[in-house]
């Protein structure tokens, strides 16, 4: 396995703004819809730090992540299986099924596959 350092800092950048965002801020759109766009880009980038899998298999976990989170919001997976009355299950999973979810994480992946495109490789030793 090789570690990419700058798509795994992005990564943890990322999720320390989403636990900001989770933490403290109560409003109708940087919590529902930015949170949403920054934890598929999250994903995405914790892939590509991770793993040695390339952008676009990177991009569908990230997205299919999301989707399968959606999916379960609207199967209700929480009460199925006891943590429906959990709070911290209903911050991490959503609890409520909605298709313009959908839509941010398709834009969250777009945006970091767009980014991670714009970033310069780390410069060898030997160049």
């Amino acid at each position: 396995m090789r570690i990419r350092s700058g798509h795994l800092a992005i990564a943890i950048a990322l999720f320390v703004i989403e636990v900001v965002i989770a933490l403290f801020v109560r409003d109708a759109f940087v919590r529902p819809y930015l949170g949403d766009v920054l934890a598929t880009a999250m994903v995405y980038f914790a892939v590509r730090g991770l793993t040695s899998r390339g952008r676009g298999a990177a991009a569908a976990a990230a997205f299919g992540l999301g989707a399968a989170i959606e999916i379960g919001q609207a199967l209700h997976v929480l009460d199925l299986v006891g943590l429906g009355g959990s709070r911290w299950a209903r911050v991490v999973f959503g609890g409520v099924f909605d298709l313009k979810d959908l839509a941010c994480y398709a834009a969250g992946v777009g945006l970091a596959v767009l980014l991670d495109r714009r970033r310069r490789p780390p410069v060898s030793a030997s160049a």
